[in-house]
C-alpha cells in the first residue's frame, strides 16, 4: 500500500478540516430547543449567509432575522 506524500497528507487534512467546518454538519447538534417566544438570526460576516441557511434547514419552527454579508458568500433562504 503506497503512503501519501506529505502535500497529499497535508492537502488531505486541510480538507477534512474544511469539510468539518461547515455549517450542515457542526451548527445544528447545538441549535437550542425552540423558545416559546419567538426565534430572531442575526448574522454578519462571510459565513453567516451559509450559517442561517443552516439554522433554517434545521430549525423546527418559525423564525425572522437579517443577515449581512460580502457580495458573493449569499445563500438562498425563504424565512
Amino acid at each position: 500500500m503506497a503512503h501519501p506524500t506529505e502535500d497529499q497528507f497535508l492537502r488531505g487534512l486541510f480538507a477534512q478540516a474544511i469539510a468539518s467546518a461547515q455549517p450542515d454538519l457542526c451548527l445544528p447538534p447545538h441549535l437550542p430547543q425552540p423558545p416559546k417566544g419567538r426565534l430572531i438570526v442575526i448574522g454578519a460576516g462571510k459565513g453567516a449567509a451559509s450559517m442561517a441557511k443552516s439554522v433554517e434547514d434545521h430549525w423546527p419552527g418559525p423564525l425572522s432575522g437579517v443577515v449581512v454579508t460580502r457580495y458573493g458568500y449569499g445563500a438562498p433562504c425563504q424565512r
